[in-house]
């Protein structure tokens, strides 16, 4: 049996969702493919750059994770698997230990979500469920959406012209289009706005030139040692909200029930995670720049995604390839995300109001409403010498005090 079924005749048509198991004709997959490449390519380079990681060891776990993800969920879910910001504070604060202690942690830390997927999976979603209800999954989904919006404000504000006029070309292209200029908005704006900037000096391409090639990528083997690894740790309750959160907004977006697929989506993320450790890439989870993209786009097809892992793990072998993405000026990058981050917030939302979850409820309230402050306002705290900031605390406070508190609230009789 065909992994996918066309849609239709295979071209696009105004208005219908693709759905996870159907595609469009394969010229046109693969242009969706590039386009979450696109999407993605930015975070999956600025990661490991910020970490020290090598930044093309980085894309290959993300291109094997991402296809090894599908596998693993069946190919209902479509995802791609790119580094996790929640792993910067730790490996930058394990930054004097060394790249092979900092790859420790993160195979620590994919061999816990790995454990805890398998444990999904053979207790059943609703084990999950009873600490992570619609409540919590909502919330971190905005608090993902709302927390990186800075990401997308200061590029805009830092080159507004190659900014507004990509945020246009995406929401005329994804109000006013039709067909494929319908469900191209988004590369369509960053290939214009790329061009902006390219016609007005701003894009720099002497990286580019010097460049090679072909070239292997940098690996890397892991050491463990405990005090990086108790670093890394809490970024594993992140990592689990952030899968869980995903599966329920493609679930909300796609009008599907995929409470089954949480465990798979787990392991993979645990896997892929594991893969980074032992090779030398950050450690991955499902990457909220796509979730955007399929909301503008009504593609939620895994083909796509299946392309864009090929061609990321393709790419890692070509350091000059990998250097033209990063080409792309600041305000390009604010400019698609400042609509993307915005999309991913409404999902969020949409998980609540679909799930009726009930906001007079003090514990869904109180215990919600500080984990967004904290998410979205970014609350930076230390930690011995690690400064953690509003993406993980934000999950934190809502994973682990809504349950204690509703059980408290319970226990009372309230």
């Amino acid at each position: 049996m065909a992994l996918w079924t066309v849609h239709g005749d295979g071209r696009t048509a105004d208005g219908d969702a693709i759905a996870p198991q159907e595609r469009l004709s394969w010229p046109l997959t693969i242009g969706f493919g590039a386009q979450h490449l696109v999407a993605m390519a930015g975070a999956t380079i600025y990661v490991p750059a910020t970490t020290g990681l090598p930044v093309s060891t980085t894309l290959l776990v993300s291109g094997v994770g991402t296809l090894l993800f599908l596998v693993i969920t069946r190919n209902r879910v479509p995802s791609y698997l790119g580094p996790s910001f929640a792993f910067i504070a730790p490996l930058w604060a394990a930054r004097d230990e060394g790249i092979a202690a900092q790859l420790g942690g993160v195979l620590a830390a994919g061999l816990l979500v790995l454990i805890i997927g398998v444990a999904v999976k053979a207790l059943g979603v609703r084990m999950l469920e009873s600490v992570m209800p619609p409540v919590v999954t909502g919330a971190v989904v905005i608090i993902i959406g709302l927390n990186l919006s800075g990401r997308a404000t200061e590029p805009f504000a830092e080159q507004p012209l190659p900014a507004v006029v990509t945020m246009a070309i995406i929401l005329l292209c994804g109000v006013l289009g039709r067909g494929t200029t319908f469900r191209f908005s988004v590369l369509a704006g960053v290939v214009g706005g790329w061009l902006l900037g390219f016609s007005t000096g701003l894009v720099d391409t002497a990286a580019v030139a010097r460049a090679d090639w072909f070239g292997l990528p940098e690996f890397h083997s892991p050491q463990l040692r405990p005090s990086v690894t108790l670093l890394v740790l809490p970024v594993v309750l992140v990592l689990v909200a952030e899968n869980v959160g995903h599966v329920k907004a493609v679930a909300a977006l796609t009008g599907r029930n995929l409470d089954g697929s949480v465990g798979d989506s787990i392991i993979a993320n645990g896997l892929s995670t594991t893969l980074g450790g032992l090779g030398g890439g950050s450690g991955t989870t499902t990457y909220s720049e796509n979730i955007g993209v399929m909301g503008v786009t009504k593609v939620y097809s895994t083909a796509a995604f299946a392309v864009t892992g090929v061609a990321a793990a393709l790419l890692s072998f070509s350091p000059k390839v990998t250097a033209v993405f990063g080409t792309v000026p600041a305000g390009v990058v604010g400019g698609a995300t400042l609509v993307l981050f915005g999309l991913i917030s409404l999902v969020g939302v949409r998980v609540w109001t679909e799930n009726r979850v009930d906001l007079t409820n003090p514990a869904n309230a109180l215990v919600g409403g500080a984990a967004l402050v904290a998410g979205v306002g970014d609350l930076t705290l230390e930690v011995g010498d690690m400064e953690l900031g509003g993406l993980v605390w934000g999950p934190l406070l809502v994973v682990i005090l809504h349950p204690v508190l509703r059980w408290l609230r319970a226990a009372r009789g309230a």
